[in-house]
């Protein structure tokens, strides 16, 4: 009997756990597997905010690698981010399933070329709206419960910094009125989005609490936002849904089918 190969994924961790998260979810990583991982996976993590880094070696064996967000700016020059730019570059090379989050979404659009900076706008937090565009064809997996996905998804935003400049040959997928780039893709393996998928509404409500206390936002601000929080829900399936179908390789891609008719 042919023993079935378990999919490993690796988890770049460039945030520390706040006590919160700790606390009510036991980490970061649990929030990322409970949104993007199928029964029968195995998924690792790697702290590369603590300098931590998968073995080049290794790197062959996993089907996809997911990158969090971040309190630090994506176009910083930290040795660790320095050294995650250089390792996403070698998986671009290697044609590796890449996803990016918040800054993941960043520092993967720096390090194929793009630019990143302070949003002009200042901090989008929230649930936002976000529209796909015209680019954006989506054949992929979703359960019984979803038809096709709507011209307009709301997602969980929370950040300061934006993509300025895509890198040449991504494209762009979605805008909101806040951010230009909410979501692009670069070939069939690189896929960023801006907003957080992966968080819940009780997530964001405590880093409010926690951008408030650090004088990071203001009193306002934060209470304006925590309001607009609770009266309004984020597509967290469908979200969920889109990033799982590209990791699994379960969503064709317009470049794919593309492909497929000059056959």
């Amino acid at each position: 009997m042919k023993v079935q190969r378990v999919k490993r994924f690796a988890l770049l961790m460039a945030a520390r756990d706040s006590d919160y998260v700790k606390k009510v979810y036991g980490g970061y990583y649990n929030v990322f597997v409970e949104a993007f991982a199928d029964e029968g996976e195995k998924w690792d993590m790697f702290r590369v905010v603590e300098g931590e880094f998968p073995d080049m070696d290794d790197l062959q064996k996993y089907e996809g690698f997911v990158i969090s967000g971040s309190p630090y700016d994506a176009y910083g020059d930290e040795n660790w981010i320095l050294k995650l730019y250089f390792l996403l570059q070698k998986l671009f090379t290697m044609r590796k399933k890449v996803l990016g989050i918040c800054f993941g979404h960043q520092v993967l659009c720096r390090a194929l070329g793009g630019k990143v900076g302070k949003a002009y706008s200042g901090w989008d937090i929230g649930i936002r709206k976000v529209r796909f565009t015209e680019d954006f064809t989506f054949h992929g997996y979703f359960d019984d419960n979803f038809d096709e996905i709507p011209p307009t998804l709301s997602v969980i935003e929370c950040h300061q910094d934006e993509v300025c400049e895509v890198p040449e040959g991504a494209q762009v997928l979605a805008c909101s009125d806040k951010t230009r780039v909410e979501m692009l893709t670069f070939g069939d393996n690189i896929l960023g989005i801006q907003g957080h998928p992966e968080y819940t509404k009780d997530i964001l409500d405590n880093l409010i609490d926690r951008l408030l206390s650090n004088d990071s936002i203001e009193k306002g601000f934060a209470e304006e936002a925590k309001m607009k929080l609770m009266e309004t829900e984020a597509d967290r399936k469908y979200w969920e849904g889109i990033c799982k179908s590209f990791l699994k390789g379960r969503w064709i891609t317009q470049s794919q089918i593309v492909s497929v008719v000059k056959q």
